[in-house]
């Protein structure tokens, strides 16, 4: 697949490869609307806010402001909601730098059913403590790159029943949620900028707004020094190192995650924003709305002030996946 491809997504045979996909990917409409059918009893419909600070149509969909302050938290309740009471009984395993462990020790704590995180050790502080506090178990263990490994470890050894952060259908449908609330509220959308990290996020928008609205271009965004997802895309090898203030997206891509698939199938852009315009997305963020973007959750926002991605009067819409931010990160970056 070729970078920058200006308008593709408009072009007859892509628009008919992609509506072919959509009859055979691992997830589909129906997964996405019963998952909405699924969280709409603990979970509201987030606010979609035009923007006019930034240049043009341009609209926030603002996850930051769900329970847990992610988008995570939809996947996490719909897989876990998805289960049967003996599967939740056996007690959860996840791994994850901290976004969807807060998401899953919620809805454990809501349906009633223990949950084990591993994290990372490097993991933010805050997302470690918020874990606890909802009565999580939090198992520091190696870095992005292996969590996910010893989660399925400690699968098979204590049985526990594991949710993936992102190479999981019912994770992936929770997150389409976010899909559906946009085609009610932003019917006319041209184009949609989303986080991508394991990309459960991408996956589940683009399969929601594929099917209603083909025309729709969706375009992922990477932090550049962690390129996982933009290397696969394109089929490249560009250097990863996971340093990065957004802290919720590195760490390698399960090889058998159904977001490889469908990610290929139905983006039609990843772009990558490098540190500073990241710190100052973030920056942007609480001086224009006094609300807290981490990182990973404003890199839409990044790629859009700094021209990555290019002003258009396309009606465009920026996800703002999260907004868990330690306080000394959070310092250093105002």
């Amino acid at each position: 697949m070729s970078e920058n491809p200006l308008d593709s997504h408009l072009l007859p045979d892509v628009i008919e490869r992609q509506q072919a996909a959509l009859k055979t990917l691992p997830v589909n409409l129906a997964d996405i609307t019963l998952a909405q059918y699924r969280l709409k009893t603990y979970l509201s419909p987030t606010p979609l806010e035009f923007e006019s600070g930034l240049p043009n149509s341009v609209w926030l969909k603002l996850e930051n402001l769900n329970p847990m302050r992610s988008f995570k938290v939809r996947g996490a309740l719909n897989a876990m909601l998805a289960l049967t009471p003996e599967a939740r009984g056996r007690g959860l395993v996840a791994a994850s730098s901290g976004n969807h462990a807060q998401g899953i020790a919620y809805a454990a704590k809501l349906l009633g059913a223990s949950a084990q995180i591993v994290m990372p050790e490097v993991a933010p502080k805050r997302k470690i403590e918020g874990v606890k506090r909802l009565g999580g178990t939090v198992i520091l263990r190696g870095d992005y790159d292996t969590m996910e490994i010893e989660a399925h470890r400690l699968e098979r050894e204590h049985g526990w029943t594991y949710i993936s952060p992102y190479a999981d259908v019912k994770v992936i449908a929770g997150a389409g949620t976010i899909g559906l609330e946009m085609i009610e509220r932003a019917p006319d959308v041209q184009r949609v900028i989303v986080p991508v990290g394991g990309g459960g996020l991408i996956s589940g928008i683009a399969v929601a707004l594929k099917t209603f609205k083909p025309t729709v271009q969706i375009i992922g965004v990477n932090a550049a020094v962690s390129p996982d997802m933009y290397n696969l895309f394109y089929g490249k090898d560009l250097p990863l190192s996971h340093e990065t203030l957004a802290d919720a997206l590195p760490g390698a891509i399960e090889e058998t995650s159904p977001t490889r698939e469908i990610v290929k199938a139905l983006v039609d852009e990843i772009v990558l924003v490098d540190e500073d315009a990241i710190q100052s997305a973030m920056r942007w963020f609480y001086e224009t709305h006094g609300l807290i973007g981490e990182g990973g959750g404003v890199v839409g926002i990044a790629a859009m002030l700094s021209g990555v991605i290019p002003q258009s009067n396309d009606n465009t819409v920026i996800v703002v996946s999260g907004g868990n931010v330690d306080t000394d990160t959070l310092k250093r970056v105002l």
